[in-house]
């Protein structure tokens, strides 16, 4: 989820904090057909001012939507004007604090269920693949590691050794309790976008610690010998 979409988000989540907001968004929302402002005050015992401010409220947080309609069946001159009605929108609003991604989880680990019946291949490297496949595809459409990181949730810190450390698991309650599949995963993942950025400074490795998410991103060392000057030696 990106900056602006995650604010939309937290904006509409914060906008029923309000009691009589809520009362209203819920009542629109057990209601198969749109609902009017009269009905909606009725029901909950508001005056029909209050309910109409706040339903507008709810449309312009995005939990609402509005369409105008003649409920007596008449149409042409004399019919009235139309009614303004209110039902949800379609689709969710999610918002976790700390960022989590529940439903990627859900995509890889259907994704590697849907490949590991098609080959027969044993559902765990299954799903190590299909995640470096889709972590290098975001590494394609990325422009650097901290990107994808920040994308995702991630939230990465310097490990002061040329490295980071990822201070937010987007998958935390799952890996609670399925550590080891969810932590290869997210490994392979990660080591996907590495790969997708063309990124040979660094990897991703398994690393747990207490406190941070099980993948620490690490700085490459340079290939080739390496030269100790104390003894004019050079080893390998």
């Amino acid at each position: 989820m990106d900056d602006s979409a995650r604010q939309n988000d937290l904006a509409a989540v914060a906008s029923i904090a309000d009691p009589q907001r809520r009362a209203l968004y819920e009542f629109v929302a057990r209601h198969p057909e749109s609902v009017g402002r009269d009905e909606a005050a009725r029901s909950l015992g508001m005056a029909r001012g209050t309910a109409a401010f706040h339903l507008d409220r709810l449309v312009e947080a995005g939990l609402l939507v509005t369409e105008f309609q003649r409920r007596n069946g008449r149409s042409g001159p004399g019919a009235g004007r139309p009614a303004k009605l209110y039902s949800t929108v379609a689709g969710e609003i999610s918002v976790s604090v700390p960022d989590r991604h529940y439903d990627l989880a859900a995509e890889l680990l259907s994704r590697a269920v849907e490949e590991s019946d098609r080959s027969g291949a044993p559902i765990r490297p299954t799903l190590e693949r299909v995640s470096a496949r889709l972590g290098r595809a975001l590494g394609n459409a990325s422009d650097s590691m901290t990107e994808v990181l920040d994308r995702l949730g991630y939230a990465p810190v310097d490990d002061g050794a040329d490295g980071l450390l990822l201070t937010n698991c987007p998958f935390h309650r799952v890996a609670q309790n399925h550590t080891s599949t969810i932590c290869a995963a997210n490994a392979a993942l990660l080591g996907g976008a590495v790969e997708g950025l063309g990124d040979s400074e660094c990897e991703a490795v398994l690393a747990p610690r207490d406190g941070y998410c099980c993948v620490r991103l690490v700085a490459t060392r340079p290939e080739g010998p390496v030269s100790s000057r104390e003894d004019g030696v050079t080893r390998a």
